[in-house]
């Protein structure tokens, strides 16, 4: 599971050092290459809670292995891509392969909570999270690497090897699910009634939660045609309320999920929360490529003593319970790194992109670790696996907003002058959290199975 759910975090990071090479050997400018972001980002919104749904009711294995299998037939179509659209191409079917590991390892660890009699997930939490941390401190180092030994192609081509020993691993450790597990029946008003699988998985849900997504990339992404997007996402999102809310079983239940104050919390926050996270990992990386003048290999780097500081952070802070600390102190060093990066230039000294690095390494080890156990503990036990993917959605919509940002901020070149305008947004991102974080009251109130996230 560790395996499963770190693919896409180190596709996330090798693509960073990548796109300046890619925008070279393809002729793209910044503001095309930014839909290898966001096409990437767009099928895994889509796929973690459709994932995470199926997981609850089938189990992680079978999920698993298709979805893993998925990375490495993406790995072979972008390591041959001939152009731009193809690799775009093949970063959605990534999105989708990488979409099952980080769901079906927190169902897996909710199930063996139930299976133990010990709810005490904390030091399994932890290990996903500082495995995450891990892969993003090499994931920016290796990519750097491969692009100096065979190129950009490579980056593609090394989710082959990854995909065949998740596989392999799946086949041989995951645990087979259990047929009398899987929910065929529904009692509603003392009527007993078998329900089709369709129902169950609610397809017509499905297809207006990915019109809403689509609409929301595009207008993210073609700001100048904004009210015709707008349109369509306020449509598509009105009609996905309205079917969820009238289904006997919802794709995700927003009865349910809007009396669940504290978990819809939890979602904003890690919304704003990545908004600044992939700013810095996208925009910053390409700036230091095109706006500093160093390789790939030099500023994969440069991230290092972000990723480096965010694993003792995540170790150090796994275990305690506090919630409400961990989001306060992040917050505080997302605002701290934004207004020091307000001073950067291409003439700037080297040891100030590190100290950037290393102030953001803080928030880096604490978010991420606060908001997955906060979701752990708010979320409903039976919609785990879905509740855990819903939160990689809303993260992953913050990165399309990034994206976007960057993509806005740069234009052609990542010059100086964009960095410092991508600063103000992330700067504003960072404030937001940290107002949510302060004026939230419902933090340290679990909502799922009355055990206290923090206090």
């Amino acid at each position: 599971m560790l395996l499963g759910s770190v693919l896409n975090p180190i596709n996330s990071t090798i693509i960073a050092v990548a796109l300046v090479p890619i925008g070279r050997a393809l002729g793209a400018p910044a503001s095309q290459t930014a839909w290898l972001i966001s096409a990437l980002y767009l099928a895994t919104s889509l796929g973690q809670p459709v994932v995470g749904r199926l997981i609850d009711i089938f189990g992680p294995r079978r999920l698993f292995l298709l979805s893993t299998g998925l990375v490495g037939v993406a790995g072979v179509v972008g390591a041959l891509a001939p152009d731009l659209g193809v690799l775009i191409g093949a970063r959605v079917l990534l999105g989708f392969g990488t979409c099952a590991g980080y769901p079906a390892a927190m169902a897996l660890v909710r199930s063996e909570a139930e299976r133990t009699g010990r709810d005490s997930p904390g030091g399994v939490l932890t290990a996903l999270a500082v495995a995450n941390q891990t892969i993003a401190v090499v994931g920016p180092l290796l990519g750097g690497l491969l692009i100096a030994v065979g190129g950009w192609r490579t980056t593609f081509a090394l989710n082959v090897p990854l995909a065949v020993a998740a596989v392999l691993l799946g086949l041989l450790r995951l645990p087979k699910a259990d047929p009398e597990a899987v929910p065929t029946e529904r009692t509603t008003g003392g009527t007993t009634r078998r329900e089709s699988l369709a129902a169950r998985l609610d397809l017509p849900g499905m297809g207006l939660f990915a019109a809403m997504l689509v609409s929301l990339l595009l207008f993210l992404m073609n700001l100048h045609l904004r009210d015709w997007y707008l349109l369509a996402l306020a449509a598509a999102g009105a009609a996905f309320a309205m079917r969820e809310l009238r289904a006997a079983t919802p794709f995700i239940d927003l009865r349910v999920l809007g009396g669940n104050t504290p978990l819809l919390a939890t979602y904003g926050r890690a919304l704003v929360a990545y908004v600044v996270a992939y700013s810095f990992l996208y925009g910053f990386t390409q700036w230091t490529e095109e706006g500093f003048g160093l390789t790939p290999f030099h500023a994969g780097l440069a991230q290092i003593p972000m990723f480096l500081l965010a694993i003792g952070v995540s170790i150090v802070s796994g275990r305690s319970t506090s919630v409400r600390g961990k989001l306060l102190l992040g917050a505080a060093g997302q605002i701290v790194a934004c207004l020091v990066i307000l001073m950067l230039g291409g003439d700037s000294p080297l040891w100030m992109l590190l100290l950037v690095a290393l102030i953001f390494g803080v928030p880096q080890g604490l978010n991420n670790l606060a908001l997955q156990n906060s979701v752990y503990f708010q979320a409903d036990p039976e919609r785990t696996a879905s509740s855990a993917g819903l939160l990689r959605t809303f993260a992953y919509i913050g990165s399309m907003v990034a994206s976007s940002a960057t993509a806005a901020s740069f234009g052609q070149h990542a010059d100086t002058g964009g960095l410092h305008r991508l600063a103000w947004v992330m700067l504003g991102a960072g404030v937001l959290y940290l107002l949510l974080t302060l004026f939230d009251r419902t933090l340290g109130r679990a909502a799922g199975h009355g055990t206290r996230a923090s206090a």
